[in-house]
């Protein structure tokens, strides 16, 4: 059995627009290179984390691994089975070995169906279960695995009876009740308070040591992905950037834009409210419709020189052990 449940390889997701009316008159396509070249392994049992700012690509990797999206290049493999491009029948068998844990627990859930109903879907979709009652004996199971208990009181309820920590509870029971291989978990704590997110993290890293299962973490969070995480990758403009340890990544960061990211960390200081932090980073990201010759970061880092504008794009190099990084200057800074 391969130490590598997902191995991800040079995948990329450019979506066609048109810039112009003359692009239009002439049916020219520009691309948004939402994803340009990435590439990771995520080992069996491990939790994967995927930082960056909104608008790197972190979701639309995720939706692609989901197969909600067609790549246009690279390839995918899970569980040593190549799944890039797959069958119609294919797919059916993927979509119960792959689930997703959606950002939003208020919009994941139809507000008509009681909570057992939505767990229930699922499993009347793909066909498990003998009867009503053993599929309610499925229900109840996934719901006692998140900590809804006991689980007859939960199942009754309606989505808008639940507090937003036990709406992503629920949500979180409804992608386990297939026993997939593979979760993704898009910002699952971003739409909840923020006293209860370490409570649902904990939960779900629980449940994760207790059914052996393998997540996707999206976020942008970094506080929680370190606390949450086995391994760190940062993402920038479609592509990985930093990769490691998430104590080596954060603590001893190697690339200006992970650098910058853990600067822009708010940090409680006393009789210091309005205090604004010097963040080593400037100007905007720029349109992945134009991404900048050389490193893509160039634009916008302060260490900057010749040779990251007009060389090659770096590639992702081995610092010391697992930790690698994307920048030609990392041993100067």
């Amino acid at each position: 059995m391969s130490e590598n449940i997902f191995e991800v390889k040079n995948l990329q997701k450019w979506f066609p627009v048109r810039r112009s009316m003359t692009d239009v008159l002439k049916n020219r396509l520009s691309y948004v290179k939402a994803v340009d070249g990435v590439t990771f392994n995520i080992r069996r049992g491990e939790i994967f984390g995927l930082v960056g700012e909104s608008g790197c690509g972190k979701t639309t990797t995720g939706k692609i691994l989901m197969k909600l999206l067609e790549p246009t290049g690279g390839q995918m493999i899970l569980d040593g089975q190549e799944v890039t491009h797959i069958t119609a029948e294919r797919l059916r068998k993927y979509r119960r070995e792959v689930q997703m844990i959606f950002q939003d627990p208020y919009a994941s859930m139809n507000p008509r169906f009681r909570i057992r109903d939505v767990l229930e879907e699922p499993l009347l979709i793909h066909k498990v279960g003998e009867d009503h009652q053993a599929r309610l004996q499925m229900v109840a199971k996934a719901l006692s695995e998140v900590r809804l208990q006991p689980p007859e009181e939960f199942m009754e309820r309606f989505p808008h009876m639940l507090s937003g920590g036990q709406r992503q509870r629920a949500a979180t029971a409804r992608s386990l009740i297939l026993n997939p291989k593979f979760i993704v978990a898009d910002e699952p704590v971003s739409m909840i308070d923020l006293s209860t997110r370490a409570e649902i993290l904990h939960m779900m890293k629980l449940v994760q040591r207790e059914l052996q299962l393998t997540y996707l973490y999206i976020t942008h969070d970094l506080s929680t992905a370190r606390y949450f995480t086995d391994t760190i990758a940062v993402m920038y403009l479609g592509r990985i950037v930093e990769m490691g340890d998430p104590d080596d990544v954060i603590d001893h960061p190697r690339h200006p834009y992970t650098m910058a990211l853990i600067s822009a960390v708010c940090e409680p200081v006393s009789g210091k409210v309005n205090r604004i932090k010097d963040v080593p980073i400037k100007g905007e990201v720029p349109s992945a419709q134009n991404i900048p010759q050389g490193c893509r970061f160039h634009p916008r880092c302060v260490y900057a020189k010749d040779e990251c504008r007009n060389e090659k794009e770096p590639e992702l190099e081995i610092v010391e052990g697992r930790h690698l990084v994307a920048c030609r200057r990392y041993k100067e800074i």
